[in-house]
């Protein structure tokens, strides 16, 4: 089914999900109550649930170069601290 709208010229795919059957149930009656599709409601709330996840923050490792002194002076330092 081709829907033009916000979404148009984007392929479809058919595949099999496995939802608990009380969770299907409201989402049919959701559904028919909203004159849509299952469908829709799933496309829609997985959508919801990709832009969410897209909000969150990536990781990032903090910088943790060394600025001061050359790598003779941190070699020594190691050394010092090692006590050799």
């Amino acid at each position: 089914m081709y829907q033009y709208g916000q979404h148009d010229m984007v392929a479809h795919m058919k595949t099999t999900i496995e939802i608990a059957d009380a969770l299907l149930r409201e989402a049919k009656r959701i559904a028919a109550k909203e004159q849509t599709t299952v469908r829709a409601l799933l496309e829609e709330g997985l959508r919801r649930a990709l832009k969410e996840h897209r909000k969150k923050p990536r990781f990032r490792l903090r910088d943790a170069n060394v600025r001061e002194g050359s790598w003779e002076q941190l070699r020594d330092l190691i050394d010092e601290v090692r006590g050799t």
